[in-house]
C-alpha cells in the first residue's frame, strides 16, 4: 500500500486543503484509515460505526482487539447518539474541558460495534479541540475511531514523522498538521458507573476533575509497578505495556537529586563497562549531575507540561540513535506527574529502581 502523505498549513488556508480534506474523507467512509493530528498525540482514525475499519485500525496498529477505540467526535449532541444514560456528573465535565484533552466512557448504544470497543458494552468519546480533526470529522461526517498513530507498544507519536516512521506503507494517507501542542494522550475517565473514575491520567489532572466534581476516584492500577496482563480494560493503555523504546528504560527515584545522580552514573558506568551505548534522560535542573556520553534534557521540573511535551519525542530519539540502556529520573506523582509517571512506568516496562 502507498502511503498519501499531506501536509496541512495550520497558519493559513490553501485552496488544494479543500481536496486534501475530501480524500481523507472519501478513505474513512470506504474504510481506510487516516493519520491525522489531535491536540494531545497523532490518531490512527477509522469510521468508528464500521466493523471493518476497527478490525483495519487493529491489524495496522499490530493492536489487540480487546483494547478499546476512542471515538472522536465533533459536536456535543453526537454524544446521545453513541452513548446512553449520560450523567450528570458527565455534563459537568464535557462541559468544563470539551473540546479538549478529556475522554469520558459511556454505557454504548447498540449502533456502536464491539470491535470499536473491544467488546466492551461501553464506549470511549472524546470531542478534540485540534482545527485539523476537528475538520476531518465534520467534513466526513463520520464518527472517527482513533488510538494513537503507532505501531502496538511504541512510543506515541507527536509529529507525523513518528507516524511515517512507524505507519508508512501500512494505512491509507497522512494529514501532516505538524507538532502536537500537548504531548501526552487524554485523560479517561469512567462515567458508566456511580461514582467518575480516572482509568488513565492525562493533561487535565485529577485536582482539575475534583474542582468540578467535587470528588473523584482514580483506578488503582494507573500507578501500580508491574503489567495488569488480566485486566478487562475499560479504557486503552490500562492493560499492556506502552510507549516503550526499543532500548532497555530504567526508572530511578527515591533520595536526593545527588543520591539519584550518583547511582544513575554508576549504572552507566557499569553499562559503558558492557560495551552497551547509554544516554541518561535528565532534567533541566539536573543535566550537569550526570557523566553519560549522551545526556538528553526533558524539560523542567518547575514546568511540567515541558517535561510532557517532550517525552514520547525524546524515547524516539533514543531508537534514532540506537541506545541500548537508558537511565531515567522519576517525577512526583501529583498533578500532570501522574500523567508522566504513567507513562514512563509502562515505557520502562516497570523497571523501577528504589533508592529507600
Amino acid at each position: 500500500m502507498e502511503t498519501i502523505i499531506k501536509r496541512i498549513d495550520l497558519e493559513r488556508e490553501k485552496p488544494e486543503d479543500a481536496e486534501i480534506f475530501c480524500e481523507a474523507s472519501r478513505i474513512l467512509k470506504k474504510g481506510g484509515l487516516v493519520a491525522f493530528p489531535t491536540e494531545t498525540v497523532y490518531g490512527l482514525g477509522g469510521d468508528a460505526l464500521m466493523p471493518c475499519a476497527a478490525q483495519n485500525i487493529y491489524a495496522a496498529k499490530g493492536r489487540p482487539s480487546d483494547n478499546p477505540l476512542i471515538v472522536h467526535i465533533g459536536d456535543f449532541d453526537a454524544v446521545d447518539k453513541l452513548a446512553k444514560n449520560v450523567s450528570e456528573d458527565a455534563h459537568k465535565l464535557m462541559k468544563a474541558f470539551w473540546p479538549g484533552p478529556m475522554t469520558l466512557i459511556f454505557e454504548k448504544q447498540e449502533m456502536v460495534p464491539k470491535e470499536t470497543t473491544g467488546g466492551l458494552d461501553t464506549v470511549a468519546v472524546r470531542f478534540p479541540s485540534h482545527p485539523v480533526a476537528l475538520r476531518l470529522i465534520r467534513e466526513s461526517g463520520v464518527y472517527v475511531a482513533a488510538p494513537s498513530a503507532n505501531l502496538s507498544g511504541r512510543p506515541s507519536p507527536t509529529r507525523a514523522e513518528h507516524v511515517i516512521e512507524d505507519l508508512d506503507g501500512r494505512i491509507d494517507m497522512i494529514l501532516d498538521g505538524g507538532p502536537v501542542a500537548i504531548g501526552l494522550e487524554s485523560t479517561i475517565i469512567d462515567v458508566s458507573g456511580k461514582t467518575p473514575v480516572i482509568l488513565r491520567p492525562g493533561y487535565i489532572t485529577k485536582e482539575q476533575i475534583a474542582g468540578i466534581l467535587g470528588r473523584i476516584e482514580v483506578d488503582p492500577a494507573i500507578l501500580e509497578e508491574h503489567v495488569q496482563e488480566h485486566l478487562v480494560a475499560k479504557a486503552p493503555g490500562m492493560k499492556y505495556k506502552h510507549y516503550a523504546p526499543k532500548g532497555q528504560l530504567i526508572l530511578v527515584e527515591g533520595g536526593s537529586m545527588e543520591q539519584v545522580s550518583t547511582r544513575i552514573n554508576q549504572l552507566v558506568e557499569e553499562a559503558m563497562g558492557q560495551n552497551k551505548k547509554v544516554a541518561v534522560i535528565a532534567t533541566k535542573e539536573s543535566r550537569d549531575c550526570y557523566k553519560a556520553p549522551l545526556v538528553v534534557t526533558i524539560g523542567s521540573r518547575q514546568d511540567e507540561e515541558s517535561v510532557a511535551h517532550n517525552l514520547f519525542a525524546i524515547l524516539r530519539e533514543m531508537d534514532t540513535r540506537g541506545i541500548e540502556m537508558i537511565y531515567c529520573e522519576s517525577f512526583e506523582r501529583e498533578q500532570l506527574g501522574q500523567a508522566i509517571m504513567n507513562r514512563l512506568l509502562k515505557a520502562a516496562g516497570y523497571h523501577v529502581l528504589h533508592l529507600n
